[in-house]
């Protein structure tokens, strides 16, 4: 892609509202704009990041056995009437009526949708265990939406459901979506901290959050680096001076971003739909259930909270929008233009993803101000003095390692590079 009719336009300044990190500087690089309180748009770069974060979730959800579906947004009220929910939600469900004056719902999440229709669709135990999952644009009419995609009032979000026949099997799906969960972010080589949660208005009878520890993030965890115990500060009635399992006194409270939340909803909406199936005894039984969120659009907010300095953000290979950023310094000039272009070519048939800064009646410092900006992991600079002496230079933007190569060897040093920082 051609910086001069790529749509990301950077702000030097952030607007006035920007008050995270994270918020300021998806802005400033142009990945969102704000169409409303709580609702953003997201322009190509944000959404490339978007579908990468989507694709790793996909790929480590479908290796885990799950099998991909779409449910509608908008939901019935009946559903929600069957768990007591429709009124136990309160003013975040957001609520209309269809020209026949029925009443539905913006869905906020879709354990009702899935319940309904798994119980219609399988019957015997055999077809246990299940697990599906979603992509899928959820709504919560947020009292403060803030913070940018933190607490957004319209958000993306992957949630799967898991349907087991008993307890035993159910506890194995549990265990095997914690695990999943830890790979899907260390793939994006996000830190994340799994404590145990609240179930709140999902309910069940246990819950584990993923956190991303940051300053400025809405929840407070305590944690032992000892053994890795750790619990939402929410849901302990006081502070304990040792931990729990290990005894040790070395607890940490940290600010954290919840990323991820998982359930074990036992019967919690099996038995009030009568969503059952018939077991090996020949008997009708409710589904064993549990839950499992990924908050897709919040992930980018996170990554950024967690990887950026004062200069702009600094991605991570697996969910930048793009792996190359080549920086032509004085692209009017033939010769820099001949070998940008061809530089461009030749990586992108490596099919690496590479974004070419063609800009004219741009200086030299503002080019450098933006790559580093938008934070692109391997920077290669054409032109200037180095080319004058026959050198293109490459810098890792995690490291701000810098490396002068031959003209001749720049697309093998470029790859070689990003080898190397996708291992640091």
């Amino acid at each position: 892609m051609r910086w001069s009719n790529y749509l990301m336009p950077t702000l030097k300044e952030p607007p006035r509202e920007a008050q995270t990190i994270a918020h300021k500087l998806m802005l400033r690089t142009g990945l969102v704009r704000k169409l409303a309180s709580g609702i953003y748009e997201f322009l190509p770069a944000g959404f490339k990041c978007l579908k990468k974060i989507e694709g790793i979730i996909r790929e480590e959800m479908n290796a885990a056995g799950g099998q991909e579906l779409l449910l509608p947004t908008i939901q019935p009220k009946e559903l929600w009437e069957k768990t007591g929910r429709w009124s136990a939600y309160g003013k975040e469900l957001m609520r209309l009526k269809d020209r026949n004056d029925r009443d539905f719902c913006l869905g906020p999440t879709h354990e009702e949708v899935i319940t309904a229709l798994i119980g219609q669709e399988i019957s015997s135990w055999r077809q246990l265990p299940l697990l599906v999952y979603q992509f899928q644009t959820k709504f919560r009419d947020e009292l403060r939406p803030r913070f940018g995609l933190i607490r957004a009032r319209e958000f993306y979000m992957k949630d799967a459901y898991s349907f087991d026949a008993n307890e035993t099997q159910a506890h194995d799906s549990y265990d095997k979506m914690l695990a999943t969960y830890d790979r899907i972010f260390a793939r994006m080589a996000l830190k994340t901290i799994r404590v145990s949660g609240e179930t709140g208005l999902i309910g069940g009878v246990m819950s584990h959050e993923f956190m991303v520890p940051c300053e400025t993030g809405e929840d407070e965890i305590v944690m032992c680096p000892s053994c890795n115990w750790g619990s939402n500060v929410k849901i302990l009635k006081e502070i304990p001076k040792t931990c729990p399992r290990c005894k040790s006194k070395q607890l940490k409270r940290e600010k954290a971003i919840e990323v991820g939340h998982t359930f074990y909803l036992g019967t919690r909406y099996s038995a009030p739909m009568d969503a059952v199936f018939t077991d090996a005894r020949g008997k009708a039984a409710p589904f064993i259930m549990g839950c499992y969120g990924i908050g897709v659009s919040r992930i980018i907010a996170a990554a950024i909270e967690q990887s950026s300095d004062k200069y702009g953000i600094i991605w991570t290979p697996s969910i930048a929008p793009f792996q190359v950023l080549i920086s032509a310094l004085e692209y009017e000039k033939p010769e820099v233009k001949k070998l940008a272009d061809t530089l461009y070519q030749e990586l992108l048939a490596r099919n690496v993803e590479t974004l070419l800064d063609d800009r004219l009646q741009t200086s030299i410092g503002v080019k450098f101000k933006d790559a580093d900006l938008v934070g692109i992991p391997v920077r290669v600079n054409i032109g200037g003095r180095s080319f004058q002496e026959g050198h293109a230079e490459i810098r890792l933007r995690k490291t701000g390692n810098t490396e002068e190569v031959e003209l001749s060897r720049t697309t093998a040093s470029v790859l070689k590079a990003l080898e190397v920082n996708g291992k640091i």
